[in-house]
This record gives C-alpha cells, sequence and structure tokens, in this order.
C-alpha cells in the first residue's frame, strides 16, 4: 500500500482531515490538482465552534490577532450572537487563505504528505483497498490504501466516480463574488436587500472591498473560467445605481444556490466530507465550518480502524452523526435564501422573523443553528445534559497537566476528566491508557447554563463531544470506553 489514508483535495476539509490522521500516526498521502493554493477566500473567517475546534487542536494561536463579533444574521436579518452564554465569539476577518495556510502548515509539520500538481483521474474499490489513478508531474500512476476520503469539492471526481447519489436541486440564479481594491464603499456587512436583489459590502485588510452581488433573475451558468470583473460592476450598477468599473479586481468568482447532499457519506472505503458531501447557498458562512467540523469527526473514527483497534461500524456513525447535521445545515440556507434574495413577496415573512427575534430564546435558537453550537448527537443513552453535546471549556485547578479542557484535547485523543479525584475511577480506565488520557482536577469555575453541576466524571471524544457522565449516564465507564475506543489493552 502507498498509503494507510488516501484524502483528495487540499482544502479546508482535506487538510484538517490530514492534520487529524496524522495526530493518531495514520501515514495519509493528500492529493491536490492544483499547484499552490489559490489564495482565493470565499469563506470569510469562523464560526464559533470552529474557533473551538481550532483551540482544542491548539491551532488558534497560529491565526494572530483575531477580531471577533458577537452581531451576525438570519437571511439578512440581524441577529445578537451574545445570547450563547459561555460560547467563543466568532472570527470574522481571517480570510479562508489564512485558514488553509494554518491548516497546511500544520499538516506539514505533522508530517503530512501533501502532493499538489497530482489529479485524481479515477477511483475504484477494490474490496480490501481502494486503488486511485493520479496523474502527476511524472505522468500517470496509480495510488492504493485501505480507504480513500473525497474532500475534493461540490463537483467532486470522487463523489462521481464512486457512485454515490446526491440528489437535490439544482442552481436557479448565478450570483458574484469578488475582492476588489480602489473602492470607497460603504460597509453593507449582513447585506441589503434591494429591489432588484442584494449586495454586501465588507472591508477587508489591505484596502480591499470584499463584494457579493445577487441579481434576481440571473440564470445560472456553467462556467469553464471566472466571470470578469466588468460583469460585476454592470450588475453593481443596475442594483444600486453606483458606478464601481474603476475598481482593480484582486479575484472574481461566481456562486448559485445548488442544493445537494449525498443520501450516504460512506460507501465501502471511499468515503466523503465537507462540500464533496454537500452543496448550499453560502449563507451564513456556514459552508467551510460545517466542512472542518466533518473532517474532526471523521478523522479520530478513521483512524482507530485503521489502526485495527475498531470495527468498520465505526465509520457508519460518521455518516450517522454527520448527515443529519448537513440536512439541516440545507434547511436553514434555503431559509436564509429565501428571506434574503426573494422579492417584495416575501417581505412579510421578513416582518415575522424581525419581530420573533426579538424573543432572546428564538435568537439564541438561531444563533446556535449557524454557529454550529446546536448539535447533540444520539452518541450514550442517559439524562445527564452534556451527553452527546461539545464539551464546554474549563478552566482546570490542582493539575500538573493541561490547564483546560480544550487544552487537554490538543493530542487529538480521548479525554477522561476525572473532576473528584476518583482512584477508582482512574483504575478502571487504566487499560485505554494508550488511547485516553486521564486528567485529575477540579474546575475553576462551572458554566452558567448548570450543565456540570454535581458531576463527578465526563468521558470527551476527540472531536469534543462527551460520550460518557457521572452521574448520569446509563452505561458504566468501562462500557462507554470500549463503545468509543475499542477493548480494553
Amino acid at each position: 500500500m502507498d498509503a494507510q489514508v488516501i484524502v483528495v483535495g487540499a482544502g479546508p476539509a482535506g487538510m484538517m482531515l490530514a492534520g487529524e490522521l496524522r495526530l493518531a500516526g495514520i501515514d495519509v498521502v493528500v492529493l491536490e490538482k492544483l499547484a499552490r493554493r489559490s489564495g482565493e477566500s470565499r469563506g470569510l473567517g469562523f464560526t464559533a465552534r470552529t474557533m473551538e475546534v481550532f483551540d482544542q487542536r491548539g491551532l488558534l494561536s497560529r491565526f494572530g490577532e483575531i477580531e471577533v463579533s458577537d452581531q451576525g444574521h438570519f437571511g439578512g436579518l440581524p441577529v445578537d450572537f451574545a445570547v450563547l452564554d459561555g460560547a467563543r465569539q466568532a472570527a470574522k476577518t481571517i480570510p479562508q487563505s489564512q485558514t488553509e495556510t494554518v491548516l497546511e502548515e500544520w499538516v506539514t509539520q505533522l508530517g503530512g504528505d501533501i502532493r499538489r500538481s497530482h489529479e485524481l483521474l479515477s477511483v475504484k474499490d477494490a474490496g480490501d483497498h481502494v486503488e486511485a489513478e493520479v496523474r502527476g508531474p511524472d505522468g500517470v500512476h496509480r495510488l492504493t490504501a485501505p480507504y480513500l476520503v473525497g474532500c475534493d469539492g461540490g463537483r467532486s471526481l470522487v463523489r462521481k466516480a464512486a457512485g454515490f447519489d446526491f440528489p437535490g436541486t439544482a442552481a436557479t440564479m448565478e450570483m458574484f463574488l469578488a475582492d476588489v481594491k480602489g473602492l470607497d464603499l460603504a460597509p453593507r456587512m449582513i447585506g441589503e436587500t434591494l429591489p432588484g436583489g442584494m449586495v454586501m459590502v465588507g472591508p477587508l485588510p489591505g484596502g480591499i472591498t470584499r463584494l457579493i452581488v445577487c441579481e434576481r433573475g440571473t440564470p445560472p451558468q456553467r462556467r469553464e473560467v471566472p466571470p470578469s470583473y466588468d460583469e460585476v460592476a454592470a450588475a453593481w450598477k443596475r442594483l444600486t445605481g453606483d458606478d464601481i468599473s474603476h475598481g482593480e479586481p484582486v479575484w472574481v468568482s461566481s456562486f448559485g444556490d445548488a442544493t445537494r447532499q449525498a443520501t450516504r457519506y460512506r460507501q465501502g472505503r471511499i468515503l466523503l466530507a465537507g462540500d464533496s458531501a454537500h452543496i448550499h447557498l453560502p449563507a451564513g458562512g456556514q459552508g467551510m465550518n460545517t466542512s472542518i467540523q466533518d473532517a474532526v469527526n471523521l478523522g479520530w473514527k478513521l483512524a482507530a480502524v485503521v489502526r485495527g483497534r475498531m470495527g468498520e461500524e465505526l465509520l457508519d456513525t460518521y455518516h450517522d452523526e454527520r448527515h443529519p447535521v448537513g440536512r439541516r445545515l440545507l434547511m436553514n440556507t434555503q431559509a436564509q435564501g429565501l428571506l434574503f434574495l426573494s422579492g417584495a413577496e416575501v417581505q412579510p415573512l421578513r416582518d415575522v422573523f424581525t419581530e420573533l427575534i426579538r424573543y432572546e430564546p428564538v435568537s439564541r435558537h438561531l444563533a446556535a443553528m449557524v454557529s454550529g453550537l446546536e448539535i447533540r448527537y444520539d452518541i450514550a443513552a442517559g439524562v445527564h445534559p452534556l451527553l452527546g453535546r461539545r464539551m464546554p471549556h474549563l478552566e482546570l485547578v490542582g493539575t500538573a497537566g493541561p490547564g483546560s479542557s480544550t487544552e487537554a484535547l490538543h493530542g487529538g485523543r480521548g479525554v477522561l476528566l476525572d473532576l473528584v479525584d476518583n482512584a477508582e475511577l482512574r483504575r478502571r480506565a487504566a487499560g485505554w491508557a494508550d488511547r485516553v488520557d486521564v486528567v485529575t482536577a477540579t474546575p475553576r469555575a462551572l458554566p452558567d447554563d448548570g450543565s456540570l453541576n454535581g458531576t463527578a466524571a465526563v468521558l470527551i471524544r476527540p472531536d469534543g463531544y462527551a460520550a460518557w457522565a457521572a452521574p448520569g449516564s446509563h452505561s458504566d465507564l468501562p462500557m462507554a470506553l470500549e463503545r468509543w475506543f475499542g477493548p480494553a489493552r
């Protein structure tokens, strides 16, 4: 075999997955047809949950100073994300190009094999391994590995070649996205609905202005090359009456509102993650964030199966957990598109939503949905409020090890938090010491939501979700450890 896992695509999903696999010691090859990073940044910033994910891997400091905000929107209607008590604020000004740079440097430092100018031509599941035909600088050759993951975007060759079903709706309109120098425009950070469509303006570092132009009635086009800036300027003038033709484009792109999701995220030894598995209107900047979280959910599971610690049934939990998340992503982006991009006929609906958002429970619900904080996996039976949910950040005292629950996850391993210095608990977990770190400490303070009140211990999966807690779980600790980390050694 040429590797233990082949990852196709070096975007955020592919790089995050490669990093997760390398943390677990898996030999991974990343194939990317581009010779170098494009430098384009369709995504801008990342959500509160992705902030937590990066922090759990010790990556946040690599981004330098991060501008955060608790102001967001749902379908262009302002929502105060400060109602999300205890959650991080979202990063607002980090271009996707920087995110990709940080992740690629991380993977390289971990020893990942990133092969640029390597284009996948075909893929075949041979039963006991996967075969990939690749065109590289030295010609066409074949690579083999036990598993292959397609992270190669909305037009995924992996998805098509492997025969994944990808139902949904085709695009109904075309929209423009551009970064431009030399413009002096008033910010429209969450967009402005106009009679003919919607425009968005966001100032970026270096004197660059981010433009999004959505003109209703523009039929979708399947372009082989990006649109010209003249097209963007013409659409802008039709919508706003302003002339921006003097601007200097850094790059221009287009996108549509197609909405599709693979019916399965795994077929045999081939899996999908990120845009390969789901495409949607980029409303609320959720696409890259969902893709990164797909990778974090899959990485440790795939590593455990490759290392022989777990059976392939663990890979089925990747689909079971992430497919519903993708389905809700498509639902909420479609709803936002209707609110944001439709004409005057939906103004009554906008007015009703505006009234509803004034109620804190509604704002909390929408903010958690867009931020990725509402997720609850069907991990374990029990009554503890944290089961299946993300582990909140806890500052820890009384330990010579990690100073927080977040820091404890830096190595991408499971973590058992012993919050009451229970020697018997530690004894029962000893058989999993090669996969699960035991941290005995006391929280400096408990979350305001009461989710950890009276809690003696929490088992945290490598992706940061609580798999067991005491008291409150219906299973005992060894059962939970074996369920998610395999038999004791």
